[in-house]
């Protein structure tokens, strides 16, 4: 096991899939969206909500059918278009100006989340399948996963730089646009067997005929059905909940009074310190990624996903009382906690998903993962709101941790795994 390990280690093709994901994640302007919506285009909170809404209304209707694509024509071929939408929203948040060139922008941003979701990740399969290592799918998504978290990381703390030191706040984006471009020829590099097209012309008609054939297969399925839910209810709740868990966090700092330079202005030190946690939350993030292969020597990853979701309901159990008590440093350690939960718990979802679907039909199934995930957000997010604004959001935390005790009882997949 251990002389394989190595042997993957040292591929060409693998440390490439490591570079992508690192790559990926260099979004420097990630922390500070909302700060650039709202101080430099002049935009409200609901405007900027509505925003993310078209975001993810173009995710979800375009999610599925960049699965099916993908499928059919070729992977690399969708990776390479993903990335032109990215240049070109990253292109247009930077123009910035009114709310219209924002929405053009999270179009485009939406178009490259729709194309890329689920297509990299069935290349890695087609390439483990090609050399004879899918059963070690654990370790290779695992290790790739863990320098895309390592992006995360870099990306956080040189945002803090770069934002300090920019002479507008919206030049940031350019920079981003870098680390993508770098991305788009590095896709490029791939060799052509990873493509895997079924067809070299497109045909509307095949392909939604193509299209209403794959959804049946996939949800007649009873174990990928529930793999499916369970993958994207948990990522739905957990993106969801951490616009919640990020003020507590800057009230925190704002209150204790926490100065990294005592001359300097508090938004700035709020942007240094920000930075220097999401930084933190990503290393460790990272490590559990690199090493929840690991846990597959004595569990199942079945098993470990049921685990995990029962963990999440626990830890909202714990937040409840630890906002109700105004316990804050609980709060920030169960904030770091959620993200090495889902970090951790991704590679085992990837592996599940791996057993249970067919070759032809990867991409498709990641990207209904995707989608389910988007359309959960569209219906969590208001709902969620609405119970924080009426009840508090300490009980909030309650009415999700006992919820997802209950409904992981019906998305149980060790159960029913063969």
């Amino acid at each position: 096991m251990g002389d394989i390990h190595e042997l993957i280690k040292k591929n060409n093709q693998i440390k490439k899939f490591c570079l992508y994901g690192f790559l990926k994640n260099l979004k420097f302007f990630e922390p500070y969206l909302y700060i650039y919506l709202i101080q430099v285009v002049n935009l409200n909170l609901f405007q900027i909500g509505t925003l993310f809404s078209i975001r993810g209304i173009i995710i979800y209707l375009f999610e599925v059918p960049s699965g099916i694509f993908a499928d059919q024509y070729g992977k690399k071929t969708e990776l390479m278009i993903c990335f032109i939408f990215y240049i070109a929203s990253f292109f247009f948040f930077f123009l910035g100006g009114s709310y219209f060139i924002m929405a053009v922008a999270m179009v485009l941003f939406g178009l490259g989340e729709a194309f890329r979701s689920g297509t990299h990740k069935a290349m890695i399969y087609s390439y483990l399948e090609q050399k004879s290592w899918f059963k070690h799918k654990t370790f290779v998504y695992g290790r790739t996963r863990s320098f895309s978290l390592i992006g995360s990381s870099l990306s956080a703390f040189a945002s803090i730089i770069l934002i300090i030191r920019l002479p507008k706040m919206q030049s940031i984006f350019l920079f981003s646009i870098i680390p993508y471009i770098l991305d788009f020829i590095l896709i490029w590099s791939y060799p052509d067997t990873l493509n895997e097209p079924v067809e070299t012309t497109i045909s509307i008609k095949k392909f939604f005929s193509y299209s209403i054939k794959q959804l049946k297969n996939i949800f007649a399925n009873k174990l990928l059905r529930k793999v499916v839910i369970s993958s994207s209810l948990f990522d739905a709740i957990f993106k969801v909940l951490k616009d919640y868990i990020q003020p507590i966090l800057k009230d925190i700092i704002l209150v204790s009074g926490i100065y990294v330079v005592a001359s300097m202005e508090a938004v700035t030190q709020l942007k240094i310190i920000l930075g220097l946690i999401y930084g933190v939350i990503y290393i460790f993030s990272s490590w559990v990624s690199r090493n929840v292969y690991r846990l597959n020597l004595k569990f199942k990853s079945d098993k470990l996903m049921d685990v995990s979701f029962d963990i999440l309901g626990i830890v909202f159990f714990i937040m409840f009382f630890a906002v109700k008590t105004k316990i804050m440093l609980v709060v920030i350690l169960l904030y770091f906690f959620l993200y090495l939960l889902k970090d951790g718990r991704r590679p085992l979802v990837v592996d599940v998903f791996g057993d249970c679907m067919n070759k032809n039909e990867r991409a498709t199934v990641l990207s209904i993962d995707s989608q389910l995930s988007s359309l959960f957000m569209i219906i969590l997010a208001p709902l969620f709101g609405y119970i924080a604004d009426r009840f508090s959001v300490a009980n909030l935390f309650l009415v999700i941790g006992l919820s997802i005790l209950i409904l992981n009882r019906f998305l149980r997949v060790e159960r029913i795994s063969p």
